[in-house]
């Protein structure tokens, strides 16, 4: 016995493991972001790495985001491909392992004389065994499959990453633009309180003479116009509450309010770190260098399918035809066998699994490839967009400042006589624009931010 634990062991550490080790490809990264026009700042931690609650600094909009952390759909079920992809380690990996199975058999039988070349006869056995049933390992392939399997759990655990990443963001997108249709609401109401004030003027100067018909009417116009936009508004920010709802996991619903979003905060820099360091903190990108780990390893399981079979079979226990004596020292018994198995002909099988795992590991890699491609761009797009969106925003202010000075200076001209009805009403509607166009570029602003941040791999940690 000692001897073939030897033999067996020996021949376990003399396997070998057919197929190519993984080595991470080479990546071509540009030096810097395209539109990162920022001084490089080495102290400065890239806004990656920033946790979701340091970005994001509205209580209200914390509590939403862990709220869809919990509850979210998307994210449970990622959650529930990562315990599949545990289990299927665990079936894989014991593969490596023997199967061992224990077994108990009893039986009495009696038949009655039938003549007298056939008396009758009673009969009772009993069998006890111990069955050990072992594939050997000897060309890697069930560790190859257990690389594989492995390889696709970090694959798993990555893309549940990817999926809460991509929730908190789209939870940020969301209030945000809740934010701004409240602020765009805000913004009509108050129009409308101060043309309705307007109208009430104008009826009266119309009533003295001081104001003609067509005054009167392009004032009425001005309230509904500013009338109008209201049930749109109200009707844009129940859906938006809806999809919100929805992305926290609940039934539609009201949802809460923090700050305004003009004061949410909105960093002067953006720290983007180097981009080489976007392999190793964007989930996408290290779930997509998962598969290919797995695809490569498939590749082994491929060519280990060319090399024999190893078997070793083995069966101990007692068996008796009286069980008073089933377990005394003579009733023992045992067997063992070892088989080989080389397989001659398969119809190409084989060489065509071969070529398919190739294939598919080559399919790994340039989807890791364009993953990371994509990834680049998404940064330098956010940026650009991040820079460009501030730019307008700056000078949407200095439009809307212009806008309400004209408006302002359009009524006092008219009150005195110096312009007409006709002025004004353009005036206002320049001025109600040009506030809305701003709460939209103060959105935009902070939504291009989002972007950056989860486009620099941040919103998993």
């Amino acid at each position: 016995m000692r001897s073939c634990i030897c033999l067996i062991l020996g021949l376990l550490l003399a396997g070998c493991l057919v197929g190519p080790n993984y080595k991470r490809p080479p990546v071509e990264a540009p030096g810097a972001y395209r539109g990162d026009s920022q001084a490089p700042m080495a102290a400065a931690e890239p806004l990656g790495d920033e946790k979701w609650w340091d970005v994001f600094q509205d209580p209200v909009l914390q509590q939403l985001i862990r709220t869809a952390i919990e509850q979210n759909y998307d994210l449970r079920v990622a959650a529930s491909r990562v315990l599949q992809a545990q289990a299927q380690v665990g079936i894989t990996r014991a593969n490596q392992f023997p199967t061992v199975s224990a077994g108990a058999e009893a039986f009495s039988e009696r038949n009655p004389k039938i003549s007298s070349a056939f008396p009758s006869y009673e009969a009772n056995a009993g069998e006890v065994d111990l069955a050990v049933v072992w594939n050997l390992d000897f060309w890697g392939k069930y560790r190859r499959q257990t690389e594989a399997a492995r390889a696709s759990l970090l694959a798993s655990q990555w893309g549940q990453r990817a999926v809460l990443a991509t929730v908190v963001s789209s939870v940020a997108s969301a209030y945000f633009t809740l934010r701004e249709l409240d602020l765009a609401l805000d913004v009509s109401k108050k129009t409308l309180a101060a043309r309705q004030d307007s109208l009430r003027l104008t009826s009266v100067l119309a009533k003295h003479g001081s104001a003609s018909a067509l005054d009167l009417r392009q004032s009425e116009q001005l309230v509904y116009t500013a009338a109008e936009t209201i049930p749109d508004l109200e009707r844009q920010i129940a859906l938006q509450e809806n999809s919100l709802s929805i992305l926290l996991g609940r039934n539609p619903g009201p949802i809460p309010r923090g700050r305004p979003l003009t004061e949410q905060p909105n960093p002067p820099a953006i720290p983007v770190g180097l981009p080489s360091e976007l392999l190793e903190r964007r989930p996408d990108i290290r779930e997509a260098e998962a598969n290919l780990v797995a695809a490569n390893a498939e590749i082994g399981v491929a060519k280990a399918a060319f090399f024999p079979s190893i078997s070793l079979t083995g069966t101990a226990g007692y068996e008796s035809f009286a069980l008073n004596n089933l377990f005394t020292h003579s009733q023992r018994m045992w067997n063992g066998a070892a088989s080989l198995t080389q397989p001659v002909f398969a119809g190409g099988a084989l060489r065509a699994g071969k070529r398919l795992a190739e294939a598919q590991e080559q399919e790994m890699l340039l989807t890791y490839q364009q993953t990371i491609m994509n990834a680049f761009q998404q940064v330098s797009n956010s940026l650009i967009t991040y820079q460009k969106g501030r730019e307008f925003r700056e000078q949407q202010e200095l439009l809307t400042t212009a806008a309400e000075d004209a408006d302002r200076l359009s009524k006092i001209l008219y009150e005195h006589g110096g312009a007409s009805y006709l002025q004004v009403l353009i005036s206002e509607n320049n001025d109600l624009a040009a506030e809305l166009n701003l709460a939209q570029a103060e959105l935009n602003e902070r939504l291009a931010l989002i972007q950056i941040y989860n486009a620099l791999g941040g919103g998993w940690q």
